[in-house]
């Protein structure tokens, strides 16, 4: 027996809760702890499970056990559709020509997540608003079960279905769609046919009676237009016109289009030829081929031949039909891809054309097609006439000769330009001077000038030279500025000349070089230390501090000799010490030569093998010239220049690397000498070349620890002596001369 109807809670009405059909299917009254409540028909029981009697409808599609992984659907049937051919059969009461309408569509099952989308295909001049007819959502089932979905479960071939009233008639469906049905264990019906539209094919039959009015013959050139659009040919070619005036080539440059093939040709007009320059020499067009009798009368080559079939028998009317057969016809032949080649002469209206060239596109094209691989171009330039050389009138006198040159170069005189480049990378950059020092002597007779000694400084950023003369006490000659800085010429020129003047260059200054400054004949006895170390640094572009240039010249005057200069040598060490003192060694080198080396020269291989002096630096001596230095600038910042350097020592070992020791130093911009802050801070260095920042620190602190004051030591000047045709200075007082002599013979067995 059913259980007797429960009855309502008070106060509620019957006819204005229950008046619909659906709210009694889907929830009906329940009681809870003696409470009544509405409860849902498809609610489960506790933990889920059914009630007694009740059977849960599933919401979504049930897939067999054991099929797929165990990926939820939106993952496992991630992009897989099943597709459905259907028509629906529409009523059109409002038109004589048809009762009806079979449209058809297709219905799109989503296997992720079950929502069904409906498209009709669109069909030509069909009139109907066509494409998407339901848009993908999940599609409720037909009333009385409206509160329920389609599954995949109510699709087969055959089949009705209802979306929203309307009816469709599954017909087929496709190959995916059959194997996964059969997978399931759906039984597929066998496809049906699918009618036809009466009026769709009323209306085809109307289509394929039907005549054009006018004769027509279909010429498809779409294919070879969207192959090839864009697609050029390009020749360069040259039309040898000999009815000009001067008879002179026209070069042409002729496009040849692919997708229709279409030419048209361009001139090329040189600058002052006198020529109007026109858009095209062709226009774009078929060219044809030129007839043997001459150019054809207009109206006589046509698209298309037609016959009149009546003739006059019907008055003035005539019947026309198409000639497939083109009786009578007259055949123009136009040039094509493959008449194009280089070294053929086509005819363009009359005129022989020349095709010399063609640009790599081109060649590609036939090389594919065709298979040329000759394409050895036609020589048709004429060599262009040598330039004349411009010659410039000589040199007047007034300005520069630079300034001077600038205004026989064009109407607008500008000034001459300057090297920028070369003031950017040779001007001062820190302690870079980009300055070579030398000290000179004059060379004169004269026991006044003898003795005098000038500075003559290049400037590597515009050439230019300055000389300074020293000051000398008790000598009556005031010291200072010799020579304002200027760029100097060399002596022997000739003043009123086409060829601009020659002027001093680096390369002509060196230790021991003679020049002549404006009448000044010196002597270039010296160099400063950054001079030198410069030109062994650059020695590309100074074959005097070029060691490996020295030797291979050396070794060409020497070699015959080198038995005999090994004993020489040898004899200027009679202790066996392997080294010899530099004033022996030079003595040997010039005699050797026989003067042909310059005192630079000797010096540079002097420096190579010499045996350079280690000094001992009194680490006092260096820390009382540090906070002599600190006292004079009023630095007293030590407590965040140690706190930095504790800051930095993530290990907190008392050692930093000598590199963030100096990094951290110029970031507080100590003052000290570069020099002198890396002497001071290699003293503090361990084994590990690691600097102890605390020593170091307390050895600057001259508030804390104050070193006592020390008497400044002075260098003794030269001697006069050292300029009457001495060596120059050097750091070193011994040379190696056993490595010189077996760079220079090899060793000896």
């Amino acid at each position: 027996m059913a259980p007797p109807p429960q009855p309502l809670p008070p106060g509620l009405s019957l006819g204005r809760t229950l008046g619909k059909e659906k709210f009694h299917k889907s929830q009906h009254w329940g009681f809870c702890n003696n409470v009544a409540m509405l409860v849902g028909e498809d609610k489960p029981g506790i933990g889920g499970e059914p009630l007694p009697g009740q059977k849960l409808k599933p919401k979504y599609s049930v897939f067999p056990a054991g099929m797929g992984s165990d990926a939820p659907a939106w993952v496992a049937f991630d992009k897989q559709v099943l597709s459905f051919d259907a028509y629906v059969e529409e009523e059109v009461p409002d038109k004589n020509q048809e009762l009806y309408r079979i449209r058809h569509c297709k219905i799109y099952f989503y296997l992720e997540d079950d929502t069904i989308q409906v498209i009709e295909p669109r069909v030509k001049n069909s009139g109907i608003v066509q494409g998407t007819i339901v848009r993908r959502h999940r599609i409720p089932l037909p009333p009385p079960n409206e509160d329920e979905y389609y599954t995949i479960h109510h699709f087969n071939i055959n089949t009705e279905v209802i979306f929203y009233a309307q009816r469709y008639k599954i017909t087929d469906c496709d190959q995916f769609t059959k194997n996964f049905l059969r997978k399931m264990g759906v039984r597929l019906n066998p496809p049906a046919s699918c009618p036809d539209d009466p009026y769709t094919k009323e209306r085809q039959k109307i289509l394929d009676n039907m005549n054009p009015l006018r004769p027509y013959e279909r010429v498809d050139t779409l294919k070879q237009f969207l192959e090839h659009d864009g697609h050029v040919l390009r020749f360069f070619c040259v039309w040898d016109d000999p009815e000009s005036m001067f008879h002179d080539p026209r070069e042409l440059v002729l496009h040849y289009y692919l997708s229709d093939d279409t030419i048209d040709m361009k001139e090329i007009t040189p600058v002052n030829s006198g020529r109007d320059a026109v858009p095209l020499f062709l226009r774009r067009d078929k060219l044809p081929k030129y007839a043997p009798t001459g150019l054809y009368q207009p109206g006589t080559i046509t698209a298309r031949t037609v016959l009149n079939v009546f003739g006059n028998l019907v008055g003035n009317r005539g019947r026309y039909i198409l000639d497939n057969r083109k009786t009578g016809a007259v055949h123009q032949e136009f040039y094509k891809d493959s008449d194009l080649k280089i070294g053929e002469v086509i005819n363009v209206w009359g005129r022989k054309i020349l095709l010399c060239d063609c640009d790599e596109f081109t060649k590609d094209y036939y090389r594919t097609k065709y298979g040329i691989e000759d394409f050895t171009p036609v020589p048709y330039k004429t060599l262009p006439p040598p330039k004349p050389e411009k010659t410039f009138p000589p040199y007047t006198g007034f300005g520069s000769e630079e300034d001077s040159l600038c205004s026989c170069k064009g109407l607008l005189p500008k000034p001459p330009q300057k090297d920028f480049k070369k003031f950017l990378e040779k001007d001062r950059n820190g302690l870079e001077s980009n300055i070579l020092r030398f000290l000179a002597k004059l060379v004169t007779d004269s026991p006044v000038d003898k003795d005098r000694k000038f500075i003559i400084c290049y400037f590597l950023s515009d050439d230019t030279i300055s000389v300074y003369e020293y000051t000398q006490r008790n000598s009556g000659i005031l010291g200072g500025k010799f020579l304002e800085r200027g760029r100097i010429k060399k002596p022997g020129q000739e003043l009123f000349k086409s060829e601009p003047s020659e002027y001093f260059k680096a390369q002509d200054l060196f230790v021991g070089a003679r020049v002549c400054f404006h009448g000044h004949n010196f002597l270039l006895v010296d160099a400063d230390e950054y001079t030198i170390n410069y030109m062994e640094k650059h020695a590309n572009e100074f074959s005097v501090a070029d060691t490996g240039f020295i030797l291979k010249k050396l070794k060409d005057i020497a070699e015959p000799r080198s038995r005999e200069i090994r004993q020489v040598f040898a004899a200027t060490d009679p202790e066996h010490t392997k080294v010899i003192a530099y004033e022996p060694f030079r003595n040997l080198i010039v005699s050797i030569t026989d003067g042909a080396f310059s005192e630079h020269e000797i010096m540079t291989i002097g420096r190579y093998y010499g045996v350079k002096e280690e000094y001992e630096t009194d680490l006092h001596l260096l820390l009382a010239v540090a906070q002599e230095q600190l006292k004079k600038n009023s630095f007293e910042n030590f407590g965040q220049l140690s706190a930095v350097f504790v800051y930095n020592d993530r290990e907190k070992c008392g050692v930093l690397p000598y590199q963030m020791c100096r990094t951290i130093c110029k970031s507080f911009k100590l003052p000290l000498a570069d020099d002198l802050l890396e002497a001071v801070l290699t003293m503090f260095e361990d084994d590990n070349k690691q600097v102890e920042y605390k020593k170091f620190l307390d050895g600057l602190n001259w508030r804390e620890n104050q070193i006592p004051a020390f008497q400044t030591i002075r260098l003794p000047l030269k001697n006069e002596d050292d300029w009457n045709g001495q060596p120059p200075s050097l750091p070193f007082k011994k040379i190696k001369y056993l490595p010189l002599l077996d760079d220079l013979f090899g060793k000896e067995e």
